[in-house]
Order: structure tokens, then C-alpha cells, then sequence
């Protein structure tokens, strides 16, 4: 809603508006795209209008949405899903990943699971074999090694400390 309003106030109605992405029905001067920049970054958000970054971008958006807003069955074959989201060879989106953020998307993907099966310990809803059933992964023991080396810590140890849980999901 607040990109929505950012963009009618300056005279540009979006056509549509997704997670990372605005269309609009016209062109954008360079004046007005300065003014967006502006206007965006007061709410916190970023104009990004380089092709690369918009494609690391959409990356991140693919991994966050299937891992924290999916209820897509975990145990897929993350390559194939971005490959297939992005409409993108996996190699060279790999590699651009690699290049721009310094982590692989291997590495990203884990960092998500990690941050999503925090929020679930927090929530204390589900049981640890649960959450690795629903998380993908094959067993406990392989979520718990994982976790640890992410966090330092492991689940069990993570439930009973109460505080600095969980990071924003842009800052991971």
C-alpha cells in the first residue's frame, strides 16, 4: 500500500504492483524516478533499476516466498524452482548471486530455513521432528547440525534462550 501511494502521489498509477516489482502503464522520467527514490527510501524501501539487481532481487523474493509463504511441499529442488520462477539458467543465476552478494544461493536458502525453523520453535507449536518434516529436511539430527552451525546453538538450547531469536528477513 505504501509503494501503491508513493506512486500515485507523484502522478503514476501502477498497473502492478508484486513483491519486488512495479509495473507502471507509462514511462518514468529521470526527474520523477529520483523523486520515487526519495520517496521510497522514507518508507524504508529501496528503488533498485539495475537489471542485475533486480535479478538478485527476484532471487531473494523466490527463496523468502517458498521458504516463510509457501505451503509448497520444502523437499524440491531449490535450483529447479528458481530456474523455473526466473524463467533463468540456474548456473548463470548462481554465479551472478555469488558475485554481487559474496554467499552462494545454497548458502542464502539455508540462512531462510534457519531464520523460518526459529520461527517456529517460537511459536512452540510444532515438535522438532515436525519441523524438519515440514522443513524438508530428512531427519532431526541433520536439521540440528545445520541449525547449530548457522546459530551456534541448538534448537533445543535456542528454545530455552528467550532472547535476540530472530533476525528481519532483509537482514539476512
Amino acid at each position: 500500500m505504501a509503494v501503491q501511494r508513493v506512486f500515485e502521489d507523484l502522478g503514476h498509477q501502477p498497473v502492478r504492483i508484486s513483491l519486488g516489482n512495479v509495473e507502471t502503464a507509462s514511462p518514468i522520467s529521470n526527474d520523477d524516478l529520483e523523486r520515487l527514490r526519495e520517496a521510497l527510501v522514507s518508507y524504508g524501501f529501496e528503488l533498485i533499476d539495475d537489471t542485475k539487481s533486480q535479478l538478485i532481487e527476484k532471487i531473494k523474493n523466490t527463496v523468502v516466498q517458498s521458504v516463510h509463504h509457501s505451503n509448497e511441499d520444502l523437499k524440491i529442488n531449490y535450483s529447479e524452482y528458481i530456474e523455473s520462477h526466473l524463467n533463468r539458467d540456474y548456473a548463470y543465476l548462481s554465479s551472478l548471486f555469488s558475485e554481487v552478494e559474496g554467499t552462494t544461493i545454497e548458502k542464502y536458502i539455508i540462512l531462510q530455513k534457519i531464520e523460518r525453523v526459529k520461527e517456529l520453535l517460537v511459536y512452540d507449536e510444532l515438535t522438532l521432528s515436525e519441523i524438519a518434516w515440514q522443513m524438508g529436511y530428512s531427519n532431526v539430527a541433520y536439521l540440528s547440525n545445520q541449525f547449530k552451525k548457522v546459530t551456534g546453538l541448538t534448537p533445543s538450547h535456542f528454545k530455552q534462550v528467550k532472547e535476540n531469536k530472530r533476525k528481519p528477513l532483509d537482514e539476512v
